[in-house]
């Protein structure tokens, strides 16, 4: 079982704040970083000084890590052209010797659309299709090549199709708990399926029609990587859980029944279930990015029990 620290910068986090958590994430051990990719922040929280561009973000922490995997979960389809987001995660997968993820997702935020005047079009999982194929393709497009595409959305003409990532094949991440479209679209392109904030019990049925979609589609289910994502607050007793909570505005209850809380123990455990449904990694959504000691002890006394 991996596990990988998720940030969400958006409610309040600069660059070198980020490439802390980052340099701290591959000194203890972690797997992988990984950013959400939203300009506005959600909740009560401030969000000062403001949003940092997960692309952006991710070409910097590229030059400044070694080991760790580096990727999104998820960027929106709505933020960007497919040609240019293809470019654009090659270049950071160049940049960083081949550790990128590209996890793509149809976009939801519609308020951060209206405050950054990003088009927020009705048709956004169809674009995501469209996108997929374009991103896709383009990467596998053979050098000296050209790629063409005549979709709905997106039309490339004689595209030289470069450049080319630094790995044979970026891993595509596709999640989310739609029970019919996204289950095929995950099927036809990705390597990785996430299920976000979900039980075992959610997350097991949800695995299960993404199999079954494979195996309707003709390809290897195991091909496909199943992973959860989930909240984390590990105290050593309780009162440094609770007092994680109150850093974070959750209540101690609310973060044992919904994500990964309580002591090292208990979380341990937790991950224990999620792996017999046939989960591989698990990424640890990181709120309170002050607090590298929390990382310290996820990474001495939970991350070292894992198989």
């Amino acid at each position: 079982m991996d596990l990988r620290i998720f940030t969400e910068p958006q409610q309040g986090a600069t660059y070198d704040t980020l490439l802390t958590v980052a340099k701290a994430t591959e000194d203890l051990g972690f797997d992988a970083f990984f950013r959400s990719d939203h300009y506005l922040k959600m909740g009560s929280v401030d969000g000062l000084p403001g949003p940092t561009d997960a692309w952006i973000t991710l070409a910097g922490l590229a030059r400044e890590t070694r080991r760790i995997r580096l990727g999104t979960l998820m960027t929106a389809a709505t933020f960007r052209l497919p040609g240019v987001l293809a470019i654009q995660v090659a270049q950071v997968d160049q940049m960083s010797g081949g550790r990128v993820e590209l996890g793509l997702g149809a976009g939801w935020f519609e308020e951060e659309h209206k405050a950054y005047g990003i088009p927020f079009p009705k048709e956004k999982f169809a674009r995501l299709e469209e996108q997929l194929e374009i991103v896709t393709g383009l990467w596998s497009t053979e050098v000296g090549g050209t790629y063409d595409f005549h979709g709905t959305y997106y039309d490339l003409t004689n595209s030289p199709a470069l450049p080319k990532p630094a790995q044979p094949k970026v891993p595509v991440l596709i999640g989310g708990h739609g029970t019919s479209r996204t289950p095929r679209l995950a099927a036809r392109y990705a390597d990785e399926f996430n299920m976000p904030f979900a039980s075992p019990e959610d997350s097991a049925a949800q695995f299960g029609r993404v199999r079954a979609a494979a195996e309707e589609a003709g390809r290897d289910p195991g091909d496909i990587a199943c992973s959860n994502l989930l909240v984390v607050c590990v105290g050593k007793d309780d009162h440094e859980l609770a007092r994680r909570a109150a850093a974070i505005g959750r209540e101690v209850d609310e973060l044992r029944a919904n994500g990964l809380a309580g002591s090292p123990a208990e979380v341990v455990d937790k991950i224990g279930r999620y792996q017999e449904i046939g989960s591989r990694r698990i990424y640890l959504q990181l709120l309170d990015l002050t607090d590298l000691d929390h990382l310290e002890l996820i990474s001495s006394q939970v991350q070292s029990q894992l198989a």
